[in-house]
């Protein structure tokens, strides 16, 4: 049973995200051999206040 987690900012639309998700099934499925029933995807969305790089959060660029 594969699982894959997407973390990523947050804001892209729920068509997006769908898309995503069958994209990441689609290529675990020809990598693995795993049925598309099996595989279990987890998208984590971050808020740009919670996630820094450089030492600046991206909320205050």
């Amino acid at each position: 049973m594969p699982y894959v987690t997407v973390k990523m900012l947050e804001g892209r639309t729920e068509e997006q995200k769908r898309a995503l998700v069958e994209k990441v099934t689609q290529a675990v499925v020809e990598t693995t051999g795993a049925t598309s029933e099996k595989v279990t995807v987890f998208i984590e969305e971050m808020s740009k206040s919670n996630y820094a790089t450089g030492g600046k959060r991206l909320s205050d660029q």
